[in-house]
């Protein structure tokens, strides 16, 4: 069995796995933890007091953080006429229809990051859904992928727009940006992601809904985080300026 490197066992140490920690106290671990030579990504995981095999306590949603998650994304359109040139002059990376289809279809072209599409073209799109739906590229108004709003759809993209959705276990996994963003700018992000996780809480969904908050970064450990100082740091929170 492969050990862990002398590095990650000092990494390590920094964290108590017993602890729940503030959120500037998990922010500050996170930075400290820090390993590798690239510029690694932090994630939030929640566990969530919900049922998934319940449709109606399912979690998907879009959210855009407001420091973004420092990606460049690109992002595919499948539109016609109007909101084509509509994509285009947003700033979409690749736009069309049928011939997008054929290209990811025949060739197996998936060098997107998010595709969108107008709800008039789904019916046609909808053949993609085998290959882009279990990878997660498949445009759905859950999200705000399958809109006439194409500019807007677009530009939330670009600016790193997020999926919520918890997997299988109740659990939901999010980037929420680089360690080089800094403590205040994760602290931003973290606690919008928070905020507006509370509020999609399901009306069937009884009992605590959030029941575990775990931020890590690409290489190190996981950082539990208080919920309830989550709470108390929300009710006089502000996005820096």
């Amino acid at each position: 069995m492969a050990t862990k490197g002398k590095k990650y066992n000092e990494i390590r140490e920094l964290v108590d796995p017993k602890k729940s920690y503030t959120v500037d106290e998990a922010i500050k671990l996170i930075e400290e933890t820090k390993s590798a030579k690239f510029d690694e990504t932090v994630e939030v995981s929640v566990k969530l007091g919900i049922d998934p095999r319940h449709a109606n306590q399912q979690i998907r949603a879009g959210l855009v953080l407001p420091h973004g998650i420092g990606k460049d994304i690109t992002v595919l359109v499948f539109a016609k006429g109007e909101k084509e040139k509509e994509a285009q002059n947003a700033g979409a990376d690749y736009v069309g229809l049928e011939d997008m289809i054929d290209k990811i279809s025949k060739e197996n072209w998936l060098d997107f990051d998010v595709s969108i599409a107008t709800p008039d073209v789904m019916s046609t799109v909808a053949k993609l859904g085998k290959v882009l739906g279990p990878r997660g590229l498949m445009p759905t108004p859950k999200v705000g992928t399958v809109t006439f709003d194409i500019e807007q759809a677009v530009k939330e993209a670009k600016a790193g727009k997020i999926e919520v959705k918890n997997d299988k276990g109740g659990v939901v996994h999010a980037p929420i940006g680089k360690v080089s963003f800094g403590s205040d700018k994760l602290r931003d992000n973290f606690l919008v992601f928070m905020e507006s996780l509370t509020k999609m809480k399901p009306t069937s969904s009884k009992g605590t809904f959030v029941r575990k908050i775990t931020l890590a970064n690409t290489m190190g450990p996981g950082v539990k985080v208080d919920f309830v100082n989550v709470r108390e740091v929300l009710k006089g929170f502000q996005v820096a300026a």
